[in-house]
């Protein structure tokens, strides 16, 4: 690791120099967390792109499969368990079915409700591209420590949490 100050602490000390009447060290976590959730994405992404699929389409995909047989939840299910709107989500939707990765059909439990499955191919698409996800997260993840992961996964875990509190 550098001894030299990142560019969060370089933005860091140009505030204190001007600003010397705040306390910026929040910025020290946010900041990096901010950079870190963008490189995150950046090391991910290619991973969808691999398989044909956007961001939020692997996510769809990926709340369907992991739905457990038969692979389907309804659209506002899926809107919750992805954080998209349902307007969003309709249109998520609508270019995975197009390309033949899932299906709308009626509710077995409600006539007039909707239910969104994987097709066969979709379940195929997803399990292929998780597996490949799951290998990348891995290697996004070997430069730390065991015990500092476990670690960093509580904590962020426990400030989740709380942020979510109402």
């Amino acid at each position: 690791m550098s001894d030299a100050p990142d560019r969060v602490a370089r933005i860091q000390a140009e505030w204190a120099r001007e600003r010397p009447d705040l306390d910026v060290s929040p910025q020290g976590v946010i900041g990096r967390l901010h950079r870190l959730a963008a490189r995150l994405t950046e090391e991910l992404v290619p991973v969808y792109t691999a398989h044909g699929l956007t961001e939020g389409e692997f996510d769809v995909l990926a709340a369907l499969r992991r739905a457990g047989a038969p692979f389907e939840r309804a659209p506002g299910e899926l809107a919750r368990f992805t954080m998209v709107t349902t307007g969003a989500m309709t249109k998520r939707v609508d270019r995975l079915e197009e390309a033949g990765l899932v299906a709308r059909r009626a509710s077995e439990v409600d006539g007039r409700g909707k239910v969104v499955a994987l097709t066969p191919a979709g379940q195929q698409l997803i399990d292929a591209a998780f597996t490949e996800h799951i290998a990348n997260e891995h290697r996004l993840l070997a430069g730390l420590d065991p015990a500092d992961r476990d670690a960093l996964e509580l904590i962020i875990t426990d400030w989740l949490a709380r942020l979510d509190q109402p």
